[in-house]
């Protein structure tokens, strides 16, 4: 039911739009917990939080609360492999193979580094049945897609690698560094910068970790919305069943929530943050690559990150995608703001992160009431985003 609810945080006066904008939510019953966090010339102009952390409404959401923003993982394990790049130790262009001997099998000897990044690889499933729990199983899922065939001509197509993207493109991080992703994105992008992070977690922070909600399924009155479990009851043995049910993570509220999904390293799709974290993140990317003293990438490498690889109709995700090399850019019928050089994540449910250097604008927003819909932003953090920058004309 909608209700009241205390907004905590600070605002700038001149972004009061997002602070309304993120009230009118409440107030229309769309979120149980959210921050939202907007940094502007590197400078945080808006940081607010509201709601709970739990299905229950027993538990006040904080300021250092923690959730699991799922695909907006994706965009901070792509900030880790650019790391690399940046450093001299990944070429985009090699082949995975010459990182990865085991990856050679199946046809895939050339296929390149940047293909996993710009999900043209053709590994958004895997044919072979998994166990259960293969999942928070780091080899056997690595070691599952160096043997797996592509679905497709690599580089002819692009589909979504909804869980492989991570254990992909985080095998190199490993292989490169001698670290696993989650230490790396601790160490190297977080922490610096002051930020939380957590690509697999302990116990020791489930107190803060709001739990995940199932919400409303948003569908078109004209009938054009799309049912991903009748895709799936369709063709069961399919592309787009497998990259969901093989291992699956179908429902949230149970895998999720749960310690094992916690302490795994699933670095597509576990991600624990809050919304100041990934504005954070995301704005020393929006200065340039450094943030009040930390250099996450330099500029060359920030322009290469978000250079258009693909576009138009994708294998996996029931809409036209633009992507870059790890990041959503803006579509016409998708944008994120007026600059469409603008680039980021956002993940099930409806968290999201994004970068604009042009404005010098990052905007971080997570719940956990999630809401699913024919989209890839979802119009909670869309109307956020839009406030910001109406917000920012106005200054």
């Amino acid at each position: 039911m909608p209700e009241t609810v205390e907004i905590r945080g600070h605002c700038d006066p001149r972004f009061e739009g997002v602070r309304e904008t993120f009230s009118a939510a409440f107030e229309r019953g769309d979120e149980v917990g959210a921050s939202v966090c907007v940094v502007v010339e590197g400078e945080t102009v808006v940081e607010l939080w509201a709601g709970f952390a739990d299905k229950e409404r027993t538990r006040p959401w904080q300021r250092d609360t923690l959730v699991n923003v799922y695909s907006s993982t994706k965009g901070i394990t792509a900030i880790a492999a650019h790391r690399l790049a940046d450093r001299g130790l990944l070429d985009l262009d090699a082949p995975v193979a010459d990182y990865w001997p085991e990856f050679a099998a199946a046809g895939k000897e050339q296929l390149p580094v940047r293909y996993l990044l710009s999900h043209q690889a053709g590994l958004a499933a895997l044919r072979k049945p998994l166990a259960k729990d293969a999942i928070y199983d780091w080899d056997a899922m690595v070691g599952a897609l160096a043997a797996e065939e592509p679905w497709w001509q690599p580089g002819a197509a692009h589909g979504y690698h909804a869980l492989t993207f991570g254990w992909l493109v985080g095998e190199l991080i490993r292989r490169l560094s001698g670290q696993s992703v989650g230490a790396v994105v601790r160490e190297e992008i977080a922490e610096p910068l002051g930020a939380e992070f957590h690509i697999g977690c302990g116990p020791e922070l489930d107190p803060r970790i709001a739990n995940l909600i199932l919400g409303p399924i948003h569908a078109p009155e004209d009938g054009s919305g799309y049912d991903l479990m009748q895709a799936i009851r369709d063709d069961p043995q399919g592309l787009i069943a497998l990259a969901y049910t093989n291992p699956t993570v179908i429902d949230p509220e149970s895998s999720a929530n749960s310690r094992a999904w916690r302490a795994a390293e699933i670095p597509a799709a576990n991600g624990h943050t809050n919304a100041a974290s990934l504005a954070r993140i995301y704005a020393a990317l929006a200065e340039g690559g450094e943030l009040d003293g930390v250099r996450l990438l330099s500029r060359e490498a920030i322009d290469l990150a978000r250079s258009e690889q693909c576009t138009g109709e994708d294998q996996v995700l029931p809409l036209p995608t633009r992507l870059s090399l790890g990041f959503f850019l803006p579509t016409d019928g998708e944008p994120l703001g007026p600059n469409p050089r603008a680039f980021g994540h956002g993940g099930a449910g409806g968290s999201l992160g994004v970068a604009d250097p042009e404005n010098r604008l990052a905007l971080g927003y997570v719940m956990n009431h999630m809401h699913q819909g024919k989209w890839l932003v979802d119009p909670r953090a869309r109307a956020l985003l839009d406030a910001a920058y109406a917000d920012l004309a106005a200054c």
